[in-house]
């Protein structure tokens, strides 16, 4: 076996486990999905590079369908619109992106859930902060703990590791089996 495949294994090995231990913050994770559905409210998904990518597939799993042919689950990603991020890049600075589509879009009844593997991008914090200053609900899908999200979070997945593919593995893992509960809870 080559070293670089029987790194990844190992490494994503040890990620898992990381995993296993925030099964409470899973499920917790997944009952505001639930509650904020179920009172009519929605999820806000956002990140940067592959945390971005990670945001539009969880939204697509809750609009779509994940696993049941269901009614669709209110949810949108914030990376999606190139005209709004680019506006808003343009005329306010990159830090503001996900700022203003939080004033604009989101209301006390949703969740907004910030994808980080640092803990420390600048324009989910500002984004994080609005939410809250709007009395959402507010998750983050973190790296290792002490970060900046962690601190502002209501509820914080943290998978302890350094390596960043790592991370985006088990938040993706993380994401699907959030999706499964609450497909289960609301068909």
């Amino acid at each position: 076996m080559h070293a670089i495949t029987k790194n990844a294994f190992v490494s994503h090995q040890k990620a898992f486990e990381a995993l296993q231990a925030q099964a409470p913050s899973i499920e917790k994770i997944a009952s505001f999905f639930v509650e904020t559905l179920r009172a009519g409210g929605k999820i806000i998904f956002m990140g940067n590079g592959g945390s971005a990518a990670d945001s539009q597939h969880l939204a697509a799993e809750l609009v779509g369908r994940f696993k049941k042919n269901r009614r669709p689950l209110a949810s949108i990603a914030l990376s999606t619109n190139t005209s709004i991020i680019t506006a808003i890049g343009n005329d306010f600075g990159f830090e503001e992106i996900f700022t203003r589509q939080i004033e604009a879009l989101a209301k006390a009844s949703d969740v907004v859930v910030g994808i980080s593997t640092s803990g420390e991008s600048k324009n989910v914090i500002g984004a994080i902060t609005k939410a809250k200053e709007l009395t959402c609900k507010t998750v983050g899908f973190l790296g290792k703990s002490g970060s900046a999200l962690e601190r502002l979070v209501d509820s914080a997945l943290l998978i302890e590791t350094g390596d960043t593919p790592r991370i985006q593995e088990m938040h993706i893992l993380a994401g699907h089996i959030i999706c499964e509960m609450v497909e289960a809870q609301l068909t």
